[in-house]
């Protein structure tokens, strides 16, 4: 056990000295195992497994422009994000993994105790089993504290859902060198920390319920809020039926405003991002040595939420937010969410609502940034400056797709699965537990 982040941030740096890993970018047609289909260009592995990158025509009412065809991940498996907890003297700790994926502009970063895809724990690619693998597939001998499929990044997976799951144990468990147990105080000051806790990490705690502790309330305040939750229920509701969200698969090759040739696919003014290639060279996991495509966005994301006291009650402003790959036609977003380079030559009034607000705050109005990975087993460098920004200006009707509602509220929905986006749940991690 650890008593001291320093003690983490060592452990952490021998893990790193432990292991070598190496990542090549590289031609996406010298990829061993991965080619172009000959007739459509979409992006396939030569065992039908893991996952497509094909062509989207998307057409909606409620973005700033109404059309538009990209790339996009075909990924139909879930795979399992699971974190183990188990009490040491009365203080519950959690099992993380010090773990490289090949996107991570660090490599190495804390994930959740198992983060596999179905391929990979079915060991399609002939590699060694997923360690705790046991304590997350049924029958299991754990206690369920949290489990639901949950959205990964629409604007880049179509329909993309993972199992989020915390199982509490009481057995013991052996320790397997690249992993520690941590207290929620210690990940919460980890939080801080640029690029080392992980996506997946973050969206598996944005479910732990309030009983294990955090910074707002209880279990059982969901109704404290300047809206009762059959209110916002409702208002959901709503926005989901009156919506309007078409799509339609296309070949890679048809794909307007993108060139798709043997090198990278990407777009012809260099914004959004990129397929690539890379080769992989890695020390500590179920398979050493492979190569895929990844998406590598072309500029820094935002990822934040404007709040305020309401009553004296914390409120978060969240959006009701439709993206190509979307599931349902929408889910709950953060306040802002996007890359605001990909926006630059829109004129104000199509801008990302709010965007200026966050990013000309006042630094005493700034209350939490940080900057942290997206998944790096798809993604190639991809970061999101996480922020929360006090506003008194923002009426409490917002309208326009927007709503006011407490943390507790949105973490309430987060464990029902399929209503909150990937954004939304890992920067409501960074608010409850950063410390």
């Amino acid at each position: 056990m650890f008593r001291h982040l320093s003690e983490v941030h060592g452990w952490f740096a021998e893990r790193g000295r432990a292991q070598r890993h190496v990542v090549t970018l590289t031609r996406l047609d010298r990829l061993d195992g991965w080619s172009f289909d000959p007739v459509t260009h979409d992006l396939r592995h030569s065992s039908g497994r893991f996952f497509t990158v094909e062509g989207l025509g998307v057409e909606t009412d409620h973005r700033e422009v109404g059309s538009w065809q990209q790339p996009i991940i075909v990924q139909p498996e879930s795979g399992i994000l699971g974190v183990l907890v188990k009490e040491f003297g009365g203080v519950p700790h959690f099992l993380l993994q010090a773990k490289m994926e090949p996107g991570n502009i660090n490599l190495l970063q804390l994930s959740p105790t198992v983060q596999a895809t179905r391929s990979n724990f079915t060991r399609v690619h002939r590699g060694g089993s997923v360690p705790y693998l046991e304590h997350f597939l049924s029958p299991r001998r754990g206690r369920i504290v949290f489990d639901s499929l949950q959205s990964e990044q629409g604007s880049w997976f179509l329909g993309k859902r993972n199992r989020n799951m915390i199982v509490e144990t009481a057995e013991d468990v052996p320790l397997r060198d690249d992993f520690c147990w941590l207290t929620l105080e210690q990940i919460g000051g980890l939080l801080r920390e640029d690029n080392l806790v992980n996506m997946d990490t973050r969206t598996v705690l944005s479910g732990l319920p309030g009983a294990y502790g955090g910074r707002f309330g209880p279990e059982g305040a969901e109704d404290r809020g300047l809206h009762r939750m059959a209110e916002l229920l409702s208002w959901f509701t709503e926005e989901r039926v009156t919506r309007r969200l078409e799509r339609r698969r296309l070949p890679l090759s048809e794909v307007a405003g993108w060139s798709v040739g043997g090198g990278r696919v990407e777009h012809e003014e260099g914004l959004y991002f990129s397929v690539v290639g890379v080769d992989v060279e890695a020390e500590g996991r179920e398979v050493s040595r492979w190569s895929q495509p990844m998406l590598a966005p072309a500029s820094r994301g935002v990822v934040a939420f404007l709040t305020r006291a309401v009553d004296g009650v914390p409120h978060v402003l969240v959006q009701a937010r439709t993206e190509a790959g979307s599931r349902d036609v929408l889910e709950l977003g953060p306040t802002v969410q996007c890359a605001p380079e990909n926006h630059r030559r829109l004129p104000a009034e199509r801008r990302p609502r709010f965007l200026d607000d966050v990013l000309h705050a006042p630094p005493s109005r700034v209350t939490l940034d940080v900057v942290h990975s997206e998944e790096g087993g798809r993604f190639h460098h991809a970061e999101n400056r996480y922020m929360a920004v006090e506003t008194e200006d923002v009426p409490l009707d917002p309208g326009d797709g927007f709503v006011w509602m407490t943390p507790e509220q949105l973490g309430a929905l987060v464990r029902h699965g399929g209503q909150v986006n990937v954004e939304a749940r890992n920067l409501l991690t960074c608010l409850r537990y950063l410390r």
